[in-house]
């Protein structure tokens, strides 16, 4: 195979780590590029708005396993940090190609490096590093075969005046005692 080639999410399956509104997201966009099939796992289970997107809930370790692309969309708390290491990145296929846009801290660096230098999975693109920005050393920045972007998959003009209004409009419901817009449930 030419190593000038990617690979398409076409006729691909694709994974996602999240199922709340970024993950839904991200799905919505995915759906132009026609995957086979999309997968998720979520620690909430939501069988309804699965069947109205044409997505299906999979156990975490089923999604290493059967995905072509995985996309990391869930939130970081305490349980799932570095979760994705040399166990979980053993699941995957050889083929695969892992892109975080969530936290880096989700992401043992370490075993990603390790991972991707001996093939293992095929790719990496992390917009998100912990720490960040990732040290000029840092191992990863000598892989062909991985992406690093320094946080900026939010820089887009109406997404960052959509963040002001988000900010305008939490401030005043705190200084309203109305309740907070866009309020995130972590758990």
């Amino acid at each position: 195979m030419d190593y000038r080639c990617g690979v398409g999410i076409q006729e691909s399956t694709v994974g996602i780590i999240g199922f709340g509104r970024i993950g839904c997201s991200v799905i919505e966009k995915l759906k132009v590029f026609h995957p086979s099939r999309i997968i998720y796992s979520d620690v909430f289970r939501n069988e309804k708005k699965a069947a109205e997107m044409g997505v299906e809930f999979v156990q975490m370790d089923d999604l290493f396993a059967k995905s072509d692309f995985i996309i990391v969309t869930c939130s970081m708390t305490d349980k799932n940090r570095g979760f994705i290491n040399k166990e979980s990145l053993s699941k995957m296929k050889n083929n695969a190609v892992l892109i975080n846009t969530s936290r880096g801290g989700l992401v043992n660096h370490q075993d990603l490096y390790e991972a991707l230098k001996e093939g293992r999975i095929r790719a990496a693109g992390i917009d998100v590093t912990d720490p960040e920005p990732l040290p000029t050393s840092s191992p990863l920045l000598e892989l062909s075969n991985c992406v690093v972007l320094p946080h900026i998959g939010s820089a887009t003009l109406s997404t960052r005046e959509r963040m002001m209004h988000l900010a305008e409009d939490g401030i005043l419901a705190v200084l309203t005692n109305s309740k907070i817009p866009d309020r995130i449930r972590v758990v």
